[in-house]
């Protein structure tokens, strides 16, 4: 009998450069794809790890060679993302001004996210932010209507 497996906890660390960043995205993407409602999460989540990993590259005060953690769960019914780095600084949250070209990462995962927040790495040596998103209500709407 075949037998489905729907994937737990999702890690891969990647280069500590921007130019990671689709990749991180893309990991993302594949590891929605495998679950029955990944569709629901995906837009959002894509944008919002995008967001937390060129946070990750751009902030950070750890050595080049560092790599920088994803981290994909679903639990219960809410993603969970993790970016980890080996950074001492803590994100911080601020309106940007319109005219303002940069700024704007951790207002949108502020404002998209159902929670997030930033805690310590086990060992003490940098730490991760996390972001939990909810599903989108109308994935699984469109999904119904075919």
């Amino acid at each position: 009998m075949l037998k489905t497996h729907r994937p737990d906890t999702f890690v891969a660390r990647l280069d500590s450069r921007t130019e990671f960043t689709p990749l991180a995205r893309y990991l993302l993407r594949a590891y929605l794809t495998a679950l029955p409602t990944g569709d629901r999460y995906c837009d959002i989540a894509e944008l919002l790890l995008g967001e937390l990993f060129a946070n990750a590259v751009q902030h950070t005060d750890a050595p080049a060679d560092r790599l920088i953690e994803v981290r994909f769960a679903l639990i219960g019914d809410r993603l969970r993302l993790e970016v980890h780095d080996a950074g001492s600084g803590r994100p911080s949250l601020h309106s940007p001004a319109p005219d303002d070209e940069h700024g704007r990462g951790l207002f949108l995962v502020n404002e998209l996210a159902e929670k997030w927040g930033c805690c310590p790495r086990a060992g003490g040596v940098g730490k991760f932010v996390w972001a939990l998103i909810a599903p989108s209500p109308t994935a699984a709407l469109t999904a119904l209507a075919v």
